[in-house]
C-alpha cells in the first residue's frame, strides 16, 4: 500500500506503508496538518475474475476521508480495465482526473450547542435538498445560495419556523460522483444517491473552502432555532457502479470484503438497481458504517438518519433478515441507538418491500400511507378502510412495541410528483432527462383534474387547489409523523418531472417567487402546523385504545347520518365520505413529566366524492355545540365559527374540522 501526498502545485510524494496492524496499513506522519490533500495506490494480484482489481496507477480515495475536494472528470484513467480488453489492466495514471482525499482539523466552536431532542411523535419533517432549496432565493447572498451556509441564513431559518418544522431531512450530503453517463449528455447527478465517502460532506454545497466547518456551522444555526438535522444516508452502495464502473476508491482497495459478489466475482450482486451492494456481512464494512454513524452524530452534532433503501442494509445471505448485524450494531450502540433512525423500507431484491417490518425504535417511510391518501382523494372505490387506518397512524403495520411515530407519514417525496403536479398530471414527463421517459413511476395514482398539465380553466384550478390542501390537511393531521416535501407548501411544479434526479437547474430548484404567488398556501400549511403542534390530540404518542359500552371513547368513526360506523360500512366499495371524532378528554398519554394530557375534541369530516354530502353531526354527551376550524374550500384555519344547526352540507372533495363545545 503507498500513501500519496500531493502539494498545492499538484507534485505527489510517494510513501510505502510498512505497517499492518488488523488488516490495516498505517503510519505515523507528524509534519502532516490540516489542508494536505492525498490518496492511496494499492498493490495487489490483478485478477478481475476472482474479484481482484488492483491496479496501482488507480489514485484511491480513503474510506475515512473527512474531506474530499475536486470531481471526476471522466477519463479512460478513471477505469481499472481497459475498454476493449476488459481482462487486462488500464495503466494509466488516474490522478490527474480523480478526486483527493484531504487532512482536516476537528476542532469547531459549537458554543453552547445542544441536539433539540424532539420527540418523533410531535416531529414535522422538511425534506429539502441543500442546492435547490436556496439556490433562486433573490434575498440572499449570491455567494451563500444553493450552499450549506445559505440554509443557515436567518432568511430561511424564518421560513421553516413559519411552517412549524422541527427537522430537516437533507438529501445526500455525502460526498458523491456524477455519472459518467449523465456528465456526457450534459447532465448532473442532482440527487446525489452516488456517494463515495461516508464521512465527508459534499464539497459542492459548501460556499467556502472548509465543508466541514461550514456544515457544522449550518447545524448550529439551526440548533438554535430549535430545528433537528437528519441526514438521508446512502450506505447500500457507492458511485463505483458494476464490474464496468470507475475504480475510486474500495473496489480497488479490497473489493471482494466491501462489497456482496456473484459467484462469478468479477460480477456484483445488486439489491439498489445502481449496481453494486455494500456488504453489511462483512466486519469492516460494518465497522466502516458505523464509524461513519457515530462520526455525524458525535462530531457534526446530526440529530438522526434516513437510511436509503434500508432492506439492503438487512440482508442475509439473500432474504431481508430484521434481526441481521446491522441491527444488532445499530441497538447496541450508546451513540446511534440514542437518535432518530428513519428506514426507507425497501429495495429493488425479491423480499425487498418491507414496510412495517423494521425492528422497533425505527421509524419507516410508510408507502402505504402515500398510496392510500392518493387513491382516496383521486376517487378510487373501496378506500376507506385502509384510509382510516392510515390516518390513525397504521397501528396494522405498527402494532406491538412500536408506536404512531414509526410511521412518517408522506403524500409527496423528492421521487416522484410534488404535490401542485399531483393534482396536475396523469402521466409523467420526463423528456428533459433523455431516456426517453422511460425513467421514473408509471403508475402515480395521480388525478390531472381535468386536464393534463398548466390550464387557464377556473373551475380546474379551484379544485386543484383545493385537493392540494385535501392531501396536506389529511397529512398534517393524521398520526404518526408528518414529512413535507420543500415547496409544496408554495406550489411547486417539476412539470410533470417524476425522477428529476439529474436535473440540477430550475426545474428541480423551488422557485420562492411562489410564496408571494400562492402566499395563501403558505398561510395554510403554516396554520395547519400551529393547529398540529397546539393540539396533542393529533400527534398522540400512543394507539388509539377505543371506546367501552356506555363511554365516548378517544376515537369514534361516524356515518354522513351520524351514526358510528358499523362493519359493514367499512366494506361498502361505493362509499367515500366519512367521519372521526377525536377525544382530547380521553388520552392516555402523559406528559414528559409524567402529567395527565388533555385536549380539546374534534370531529374531522372527509368526503372524497365527486358531489356533495348532506351531514346530520353526531349526538355527543355534554356537547353543546361545534365550532368550524377549517374548511379546505377556503385557506383560512382557526377562525372558530360557531355553527348554526347540527346539519352541514360537505361541498365535493373537501375536509372540514370542527371543535367540539362543551
Amino acid at each position: 500500500m503507498t500513501l500519496c501526498l500531493f502539494d498545492e502545485a499538484g507534485k505527489e510524494e510517494r510513501i510505502e506503508l510498512t505497517e499492518l496492524d488488523a488488516h490495516c496499513w498505517h503510519t505515523y506522519l507528524p509534519d502532516v496538518g490540516p489542508g494536505t490533500s492525498y490518496g492511496f495506490r494499492a498493490h495487489g494480484r490483478w485478477a478481475p475474475d476472482e474479484g481482484l482489481w488492483h491496479n496501482d496507477a488507480k489514485l484511491l480515495l480513503d474510506p475515512y476521508a473527512r474531506r474530499i475536494d475536486g470531481q471526476v472528470e471522466w477519463d479512460p484513467s478513471c477505469f481499472a480495465y481497459q475498454f476493449d480488453a476488459p481482462d487486462e489492466a488500464e495503466r494509466t495514471d488516474s490522478a490527474p482526473h480523480v478526486p483527493r482525499s484531504v487532512v482536516t482539523s476537528p476542532w469547531f466552536d459549537w458554543g453552547h450547542d445542544r441536539p433539540p431532542d424532539i420527540a418523533m411523535h410531535e416531529s414535522l419533517i422538511y425534506e429539502l435538498h441543500v442546492k435547490g432549496f436556496t439556490a433562486l432565493h433573490p434575498d440572499l447572498d449570491p455567494r451563500v445560495r444553493g450552499t450549506y451556509a445559505g440554509l443557515a441564513d436567518p432568511i430561511i431559518v424564518d421560513h421553516l419556523q413559519r411552517l412549524g418544522v422541527t427537522a430537516v431531512e437533507l438529501q445526500p450530503v455525502h460526498a458523491f460522483v456524477h455519472d459518467d453517463h449523465l456528465v456526457s449528455k450534459g447532465l448532473r447527478n442532482y440527487w446525489g444517491y452516488n456517494s463515495i465517502g461516508f464521512f465527508a460532506p459534499h464539497g459542492e454545497y459548501a460556499a467556502g473552502p472548509d465543508p466541514v466547518a461550514e456544515f457544522k456551522h449550518m447545524v448550529r444555526s439551526l440548533h438554535e432555532a430549535g430545528i433537528e438535522v437528519i441526514l438521508d444516508v446512502v450506505y447500500n452502495h457507492t458511485a463505483e457502479g458494476n464490474h464496468l464502473g470507475p475504480t475510486l476508491s474500495m473496489r480497488g482497495l479490497d473489493n471482494g470484503e466491501y462489497y456482496r459478489l456473484e459467484d462469478e466475482r468479477r460480477y456484483y450482486r445488486d439489491y439498489t438497481g445502481t449496481g453494486n451492494t455494500l456488504d453489511m456481512r462483512h466486519p469492516h464494512t460494518l465497522q466502516l458504517v458505523m464509524d461513519s454513524l457515530r462520526y455525524w452524530v458525535e462530531e457534526m452534532h446530526v440529530d438522526g438518519f434516513r437510511f436509503d433503501l434500508a432492506s439492503a442494509l438487512a440482508r442475509g445471505l439473500h432474504e431481508v433478515d430484521r434481526l441481521g448485524p446491522f441491527f444488532d450494531l445499530i441497538q447496541q450502540d450508546p451513540v446511534v441507538s440514542g437518535i432518530k433512525l428513519i428506514a426507507e423500507p425497501w429495495d429493488i431484491g425479491e423480499g425487498g418491500y418491507q414496510v412495517g417490518n423494521f425492528p422497533p425504535m425505527w421509524s419507516e417511510w410508510n408507502g402505504r400511507y402515500r398510496d392510500t391518501v392518493r387513491d382516496y382523494w383521486r376517487g378510487e372505490p373501496a378506500t376507506i378502510a385502509e384510509f382510516a387506518s392510515r390516518f390513525t397512524g397504521s397501528s396494522d403495520l405498527y402494532a406491538g412495541d412500536s408506536s404512531p411515530g414509526s410511521s412518517v407519514n408522506f403524500v409527496t417525496a423528492h421521487d416522484g410528483f410534488t404535490m401542485a403536479d399531483l393534482v396536475s398530471f396523469n402521466e409523467k414527463h420526463n423528456e428533459a432527462n433523455l431516456e426517453d421517459s422511460r425513467d421514473g413511476e408509471s403508475h402515480n395514482r395521480s388525478w390531472n383534474c381535468g386536464a393534463e398539465g398548466p390550464t387557464d380553466d377556473p373551475e380546474i384550478l379551484t379544485l386543484r387547489r383545493r385537493q392540494v390542501r385535501n392531501m396536506l390537511t389529511t397529512l398534517l393531521l393524521s398520526q404518526g409523523v408528518p414529512m413535507l416535501l420543500a415547496g409544496d407548501e408554495m406550489g411547486r411544479s417539476q412539470q410533470g418531472n417524476n425522477n428529476a434526479y439529474c436535473q440540477d437547474n430550475e426545474l428541480s430548484w423551488l422557485d420562492w417567487s411562489l410564496c408571494d404567488t400562492n402566499g395563501d398556501l403558505v398561510d395554510f400549511v403554516a396554520g395547519l402546523s400551529r393547529l398540529r403542534a397546539e393540539h396533542p390530540v393529533f400527534r398522540r404518542r400512543r394507539w388509539f385504545s377505543g371506546s367501552e359500552p356506555g363511554e365516548l371513547g378517544d376515537i369514534e368513526w361516524y356515518r354522513p347520518d351520524g351514526s358510528p360506523m358499523e362493519d359493514s360500512d367499512w366494506d361498502a366499495g361505493f362509499a367515500k365520505a366519512l367521519g372521526v371524532m377525536l377525544n382530547g378528554q380521553s388520552m392516555r398519554d402523559p406528559d414528559p413529566r409524567g402529567n395527565p394530557v388533555h385536549d380539546g375534541t374534534y370531529l374531522v369530516l372527509f368526503n372524497a366524492h365527486h358531489g356533495s354530502t348532506r351531514w346530520t353531526l353526531p349526538e355527543l354527551p355534554g356537547a353543546t355545540g361545534f365550532e368550524r376550524i377549517l374548511d379546505t374550500r377556503s385557506s383560512s384555519v382557526g377562525d372558530g365559527r360557531p355553527l348554526r344547526s347540527s346539519r352541514l352540507v360537505l361541498a365535493p372533495r373537501s375536509v372540514v374540522v370542527l371543535e367540539v363545545t362543551w
